[in-house]
């Protein structure tokens, strides 16, 4: 397992007790998002959805390029990766 650092928008920093950024082992993208939950259970609801997938209104990006577009949540990381979680913004 690899360290990533996993950095957390304003509105989640509450949850995981004010930090910006946390260091979460893992070797895919999955399991990085599941240690942080495991480490900071407050996340939970905001990220995943009843089934365990990551809520749509999430955004989350491997080195600044979406999951989406990539292995989704079975991209592999490696040490020194970065994992941002931003949820979407929606205007009109």
């Amino acid at each position: 397992m690899s360290a990533v650092t996993v950095r957390l928008p304003t509105v989640l920093r509450q949850q995981a007790n004010g930090q910006s950024a946390v260091s979460v082992a893992g070797s895919t993208v999955g399991e990085v998002v599941d240690e942080l939950v495991l480490g900071y259970p407050d996340l939970k609801s905001n990220l995943l959805d009843e089934a365990g997938t990551v809520r749509k209104f999430i955004n989350v990006y491997l080195n600044d390029e979406d999951i989406r577009f990539l292995d989704q949540l079975e991209t592999t990381v490696v040490e020194g990766d970065e994992v941002a979680i931003l949820p979407a913004v929606a205007g009109g």
